[in-house]
């Protein structure tokens, strides 16, 4: 009796099954994320972990919805901005909506808000309430956006225990804890010098927004402080600030964003000296 031989097809690699994904080349995939989303001299086998946190929650790292700090001792800490975060809400299949409820103090300022999250298998809501007491930072988006940034705090504290997301982080919560080394990220290639000032007339008076897929917000940064530069008074300054339109672009990273306002305030004080 003749029998039929049976092969086990090939396991497919994770970056190669990724790549597919994005419709990338599986080295352009790997290089890509490597040079935005994983710290300096990061391992294959961190970097390999990285790919399975990512993976298993389908979060997208060609956008940054995931990266990754270096942690004290070693390997690596994911993590998940806020658009991240939207995603694993938005996509999980028991996801039925969220809402937000704002609480006043006696003065009618915000103190806290509170954020529900209704589950299709469950009757009641996941219910969890921050307060801008024990959540506010001395940073610029927090005195600029504190409702926006509670909010934020609001939604992810409730993802958690809505859905039970475990293992990663918020970009806040990587700032403030003592063993995420933030700020570690692969430093892009040097720029070019640049003039030591710009005409007024050449300010671009409003750049294109950046909606590029492959975003990174290291080489904006450092472009950014390149045109700064250049700038040489406080108007000068503001308009660079604005042809950037910085706040937008970086609205869900709180870390670039404060990065960028420290570039902005240091040159506003050098240009003053």
């Amino acid at each position: 009796m003749n029998q039929v031989a049976t092969l086990d097809r090939p396991r497919q690699s994770l970056i190669a099954t990724m790549a597919r994904g994005y419709q990338m080349e599986p080295a352009a995939f790997a290089a890509t994320v490597r040079a935005t989303c994983m710290p300096a001299n990061s391992t294959d086998e961190e970097f390999a972990a990285f790919l399975l946190v990512a993976h298993q929650h389908g979060l997208n790292p060609i956008t940054r919805e995931i990266y990754a700090f270096p942690k004290k001792g070693g390997g690596i800490q994911p993590i998940v901005g806020v658009d991240g975060w939207m995603t694993l809400i938005n996509s999980h299949p028991q996801a039925d909506g969220l809402e937000f409820e704002d609480h006043l103090d006696e003065k009618g300022k915000l103190a806290s808000i509170t954020c529900r999250i209704y589950r299709k298998d469950r009757a009641r809501p996941t219910e969890v309430t921050e307060y801008m007491a024990e959540c506010q930072r001395p940073t610029e988006p927090w005195q600029k956006w504190p409702a926006r940034m509670l909010r934020h705090k609001a939604a992810i504290q409730c993802a958690r225990y809505a859905f039970g997301f475990a293992g990663i982080i918020d970009p806040e919560e990587a700032e403030r804890s003592p063993d995420v080394v933030t700020g570690a990220v692969v430093a892009p290639p040097p720029p070019e010098p640049v003039a030591d000032s710009i005409p007024h007339e050449q300010l671009p008076v409003q750049a294109e927004p950046i909606t590029s897929d492959l975003f990174d917000p290291e080489a904006f940064l450092v472009e950014l402080e390149e045109v700064l530069a250049g700038a040489n008074d406080a108007v000068t300054v503001e308009e660079v600030w604005d042809s950037f339109d910085v706040e937008a672009t970086l609205t869900s990273d709180e870390a670039a964003l404060q990065r960028a306002f420290d570039l902005k305030h240091a040159r506003l004080k050098a240009a003053a000296a």
